[in-house]
């Protein structure tokens, strides 16, 4: 019987599977562990499952000892594991992809419509309890049809982005470090580009990338700078990616019109500079927040330690 950590509480009935066959320790509570407990929990386990504000390295893997055989992220990014540490220590990573596409791409999409149209101050005007009435010139926001969408990093999340940006009337320009598919582009009569192109041209660039060391603040001063001045940012991928400050920034001058934030450069602290803009739409990691999502996510990443445990291969291992 194989020992298993779980550092948080997963929805759905996947830990009742664990539980059955392995020796399961279960922290049912939705805060992250924290780290001294994380590192004396860990001790003699075989598996992990992980969050995403799990740091999964050196120190951690050490702690674990040399029995660990399988660290499954429930999430599909995995900038918080040490994939050559593990790679070292024969510990294989698995995440969750293509599960929670269509919820992260909801959002994206949301993000798009509440910064171009202004909802989030609208709403919180009504909240507030503001004195409103209806105009002809009151809260005017930009329309979608006609417009263009940089895609910045077009894998399943971006391009599924582009899909409901193409109902909108939107045009879609896309740029990666890869190319995308190209039935997928050919179906959106999306054009693939460079970086530069996507900044000069879009009037939403919306980020989809996996944070790594070439992608961090991959947005800073120079391309905000580069983007049109009506131009609207959104970020449903990585916090990192953007250079917070350089947006403040940004925004205040402005060199942008607004922003749609679901992550963060520090999470869950938010740069003071966007908190009371108007101009920015503020939300809390919610891009793959539906029970069907996140229930699919825990599955998956009990599958690949059951997986793993029985010797078998793990459904979705990462590749370092």
């Amino acid at each position: 019987m194989a020992r298993v950590l779980v550092t948080a509480r997963l929805p759905g009935h996947s830990t009742e599977r664990l539980a059955a066959d392995h020796d399961l320790t279960y922290r049912d509570v939705d805060a992250p562990m924290p780290r001294d407990d994380l590192l004396v929990r860990v001790a003699g386990v075989d598996a992990v499952v992980a969050v995403l504000v799990d740091r999964v390295d050196a120190e951690l893997l050490d702690a674990a000892g040399s029995q660990l055989r399988v660290v499954a992220n429930v999430a599909v990014g995995y900038d918080n594991v040490d994939l050559a540490a593990c790679a070292e220590r024969d510990v294989v990573v698995t995440n969750t992809p293509g599960v929670l596409t269509d919820a992260t791409a909801d959002i994206a999409m949301a993000l798009v419509l509440m910064t171009t149209r202004g909802l989030g101050a609208a709403e919180r005007r009504v909240r507030t309890g503001e004195p409103w009435g209806w105009s002809l010139t009151g809260h005017l926001g930009t329309s979608l049809r006609g417009r263009t969408l940089g895609i910045v990093g077009p894998g399943a999340i971006g391009l599924a982005t582009a899909r409901r940006a193409k109902a909108f009337g939107m045009e879609i320009l896309l740029t990666g470090r890869s190319e995308p598919d190209r039935r997928a582009v050919e179906g959106l009569g999306a054009l693939v580009v460079g970086l530069p192109e996507v900044l000069r041209e879009s009037d939403v660039v919306s980020l989809h990338c996996p944070l790594t060391p070439e992608t961090r603040h991959l947005i800073a001063a120079d391309e905000l700078r580069a983007m049109k001045r009506t131009a609207h940012l959104v970020n449903t991928s990585r916090g990192p990616v953007v250079d917070e400050g350089a947006l403040v920034a940004a925004l205040e001058s402005g060199e942008i019109a607004g922003a749609g934030l679901d992550v963060y450069e520090e999470e869950p602290h938010v740069h003071p500079g966007l908190l009371q803009r108007d101009d920015v739409v503020l939300l809390p990691h919610v891009g793959s927040a539906t029970v069907e999502t996140r229930s699919a996510m825990a599955d998956l990443a009990v599958d690949n330690v059951l997986a793993v445990l029985s010797g078998g291969d793990p459904l979705s291992p990462v590749r370092g």
